[in-house]
């Protein structure tokens, strides 16, 4: 049963808790994490803390790096581990704190709707207007990559004011994973 895959590939019991806590400690993608085993070889855990900060600032984490160094892994093993916490399962990972989730919202992958004409561009604006319009501070964020399916400069600016709204937001706003080739975004805009 799920207590010898639970023993066997040391998953443990998170605490969830009614704040908006998200600290993982030695996390680890399963199925990466498996594929990885079959190769001999080992996946490296890693940390995500994206509890709010005491002045109440967004909790956003900015990733970069080059195609194949994790991110989207990264991202995907966070969101997993908190939908499998909520769902009262034990998780993949060292040590797990996790406040409720209201909603996880995810935008990653680019796909065409051309059936209805739309192009990937409209899909992935059209997704991460909604992801923006629902938001509340007790959700989770993942984006993957946003603007990339337009010209350098303007995806630029598109991933630019998508981290601003979303940082900009009242009452500390949603917890925010986001992964991204644009170095720039690391600049402050003042």
């Amino acid at each position: 049963g799920l207590g010898d895959v639970y023993k066997r590939q040391r998953w443990n019991r998170p605490a969830v808790k009614s704040g908006r806590e998200f600290a993982i400690q030695g996390g680890r993608h399963p199925v990466v994490e498996q594929a990885l085993k079959r190769q001999g070889q080992s996946f490296v855990a890693n940390d995500c803390d994206l509890s709010a900060d005491p002045a109440g600032s967004s909790p956003i984490w900015l990733l970069t790096g080059p195609n194949m160094a994790g991110k989207s892994t990264f991202l995907r093993q966070n969101a997993l581990i908190a939908i499998l916490a909520q769902a009262g399962m034990f998780v993949p990972a060292a040590e797990a704190r996790i406040g409720v989730v209201d909603q996880l919202f995810s935008r990653v992958g680019a796909a065409d709707d051309l059936a209805r004409g739309r192009s990937t561009f409209m899909v992935e604006m059209n997704e991460t207007a909604n992801i923006l319009n629902n938001t509340t501070n007790r959700s989770l964020i993942i984006l993957d990559e946003i603007g990339r399916g337009t010209s350098t400069y303007d995806g630029l600016s598109i991933a630019w004011a998508v981290v601003e709204h979303i940082h900009g937001t009242e009452n500390s706003g949603p917890r925010t994973l986001f992964a991204t080739h644009y170095c720039l975004l690391y600049t402050s805009p003042s």
